[in-house]
């Protein structure tokens, strides 16, 4: 009876020890969920969900609907029940807003940022814009009737994507995805990234989001900065990088 009391103590210590993340981040994380950005939709990471799945990983893709905050994070908790253990979470450009509030999910053991914002509790993606604009910026986005945005189709190549091929980055202008008004101005509640470990690609030749306000972003949330020379779309002109810091990502949340 006393040597079960004492082992009982022992090991409700070691597991009290992890914290409330760290049971997710105790064994080896081989789980991977891509939450894409505003305006387009997850296909363009097939590169780097290649590039995971060759190296072991399991990666699912969140096609949020992009019509509001809480619907894209309830999209993205949605898969992350699906997965069978801990989970890398990794989010592009406003991505990166929503995975702040869905990685607060238990299984979470890391976050990963790609040219992603890094909100602080009542920060939206319309302020952090204006607070460190992009300088010369010339890409226009334009508003329906019901107040849903989009991107000059032609702005794309021009701008946003200057790093692959011009017929690629045609394409996505053409296949964009509406995105509600309601996403930009949503204030983020308590992030994640003040529990849990966190990555961030800094995207230096990045016109969506000014490449110092990402940095200060990931400087602010203690993330490990990885800096690649690649436009906004890092994770198509450079899947292989993207890939290597998200395999850090479960490597380091691993430990």
């Amino acid at each position: 009876m006393l040597r079960r009391y004492i082992y009982s103590a022992i090991f409700g210590s070691i597991l009290s020890s992890f914290g409330p993340w760290g049971l997710a981040s105790a064994a080896d994380v081989k789980n991977v969920v891509i939450v894409h950005g505003a305006l387009i939709d997850g296909s363009g990471w097939r590169a780097v969900s290649d590039g995971l799945t060759k190296k072991g990983y399991n990666v699912t893709i969140v096609q949020e609907p992009l019509t509001s905050l809480p619907d894209d994070v309830a999209a993205t908790k949605r898969v992350l029940d699906l997965q069978d253990g801990p989970t890398v979470l990794v989010g592009h450009s406003y991505g990166g807003v929503v995975i702040s509030e869905a990685g607060h999910a238990g299984n979470v053991a890391a976050l990963v940022y790609v040219s992603g914002f890094e909100p602080e509790k009542g920060e939206s993606v319309a302020k952090l814009q204006a607070s460190n604009p992009v300088p010369d910026a010339k890409s226009t986005i334009k508003a329906t009737a019901d107040g849903y945005l989009y991107l000059e189709p032609s702005d794309l190549p021009r701008f946003i994507a200057t790093d692959i091929p011009k017929r690629d980055a045609e394409f996505i202008g053409r296949a964009q995805v509406f995105t509600s008004s309601k996403v930009f101005a949503a204030e983020a509640g308590e992030p994640a990234w003040k529990t849990k470990p966190s990555w961030a690609v800094i995207a230096t030749k990045d016109r969506a989001i000014n490449p110092d306000l990402e940095r200060s972003m990931a400087k602010r949330a203690g993330s490990k900065a990885v800096e690649l020379d690649a436009s906004h779309f890092v994770f198509m002109s450079k899947p292989n990088d993207v890939v290597d810091v998200i395999v850090d990502a479960a490597k380091g949340a691993s430990r």
